[in-house]
């Protein structure tokens, strides 16, 4: 679980006194925690599951990536090198990540499966897609390979 494997890495960089990855990992932690919060009303006392972590994490790269953007048209390379430095810890507890074969042969099997025939299909293609292949699926390259297929 992504959960266990972020405290032990909190552990370990502690052990080590690495305090940017301490930092780094306790904001995951922070962030897990508010979506725990979050989650308690709906019923779900136990904290989220794995699929919501990692779409936090997805988020997290993302906001950094901005960030990093932000800081390089500011002139401000000494945070370009931090956020890039969080990206990298953040990274290390995404899946890896599927390449771009594995994503069309997994198009191309979703396709097939769900007896998609139209572009009015991708829909249901792309639900799929998300069903079997969260976190290890970069759903911006296979929505144009839907596309293609489907077109």
């Amino acid at each position: 679980m992504v959960r266990e494997r972020v405290n032990e890495v909190l552990k370990e960089a502690m052990r080590a006194k690495d305090q940017p990855k301490v930092g780094t990992i306790r904001m995951i932690l922070a962030g897990i925690k508010d979506r725990d919060i979050a989650a308690r009303p709906q019923g779900n006392a136990s904290g989220v599951d794995d699929g919501e972590i990692l779409t936090l994490l997805r988020s997290m790269i993302k906001q950094r990536q901005e960030s990093i953007v932000m800081y390089r048209q500011g002139g401000r390379p000494e945070l370009v090198d931090k956020e890039a430095a969080e990206i990298v810890v953040i990274e290390s507890f995404m899946p890896q990540q599927m390449s771009d074969d594995l994503i069309s042969a997994a198009v191309a099997l979703v396709v097939k499966e769900v007896g998609a025939a139209s572009i009015k299909d991708m829909g249901k293609v792309m639900a799929e897609l998300r069903v079997r292949y969260a976190g290890v699926m970069d759903f911006a390259k296979a929505g144009p390979l839907v596309k293609a297929a489907l077109g």
